[in-house]
């Protein structure tokens, strides 16, 4: 389904509802980085490709802290006992939200857009109805999908992708897993300017949001 860019947030929130991709811009003071946010239960393989492609940055779920708690998922920090997992000095934020890697058990090398798309729907699936989802039967670790564990009181107390993406889907009333993966300026390597991923959601009819306004409207 097409929709024209976002001017509102409601609009956003219609098409992710519709399981259209949404751009989201953080914080010039924070990452500076707009990332492309799907709900992961409309995530295919055409979807990964898109990802990979157009966005360019790491493929990863976003959970909803209450569901990560459920499947006893850790901050990856918390997990791996080595010292480079100590004294993270992050320039935009007090942490990361890495948990760990996945792959579906059905999934090969977990790697190939079929794959990931699998992966990624079946954690969708898995967090709509957590508790009646053994984690370790359904998926293995490590794998090829990053997942990151939202803050327990998302906005209030971090805004960052993976909790703007949580609270989308939470008024979209779509599962609370999300992908996000930040969009990187080819020519440069760096991340996509708010300018050019505007210009990228109005030529391909995806809405496109700032954090500000998810923030005011939805936290």
């Amino acid at each position: 389904m097409s929709h024209p860019v976002a001017t509102s947030v409601e609009q956003a929130v219609t098409a992710f509802r519709d399981g259209s991709p949404v751009l989201v811009h953080d914080a010039a003071d924070r990452e500076g980085e707009t990332d492309l946010i799907y709900p992961a239960g409309a995530v295919t393989p055409e979807a990964v490709s898109r990802l990979r492609n157009d966005a360019g940055g790491l493929i990863c779920v976003a959970l909803s802290h209450d569901v990560a708690e459920r499947f006893d998922l850790d901050y990856m920090d918390e997990i791996i006992e080595h010292p480079a997992s100590e004294g993270h000095d992050l320039g935009y934020d007090s942490r990361s939200s890495f948990s760990l890697t996945v792959n579906h058990r059905d999934t090969y090398t977990g790697i190939t857009d079929d794959d990931r798309s699998l992966t990624i729907r079946e954690l969708a699936g898995a967090a709509a109805t957590p508790e009646d989802t053994d984690f370790a039967a359904e998926f293995r670790a490590p794998g090829h999908v990053h997942l990151l564990k939202a803050a327990p009181d998302l906005l209030t107390e971090r805004q960052g992708h993976t909790e703007l993406g949580i609270v989308l889907a939470a008024a979209a009333d779509r599962s609370p897993a999300v992908v996000v993966c930040e969009m990187l300026d080819d020519e440069t390597g760096s991340a996509l300017s708010p300018d050019d991923a505007r210009a990228y959601a109005e030529r391909h009819d995806f809405p496109y949001l700032e954090g500000a306004e998810i923030v005011e409207s939805l936290g």
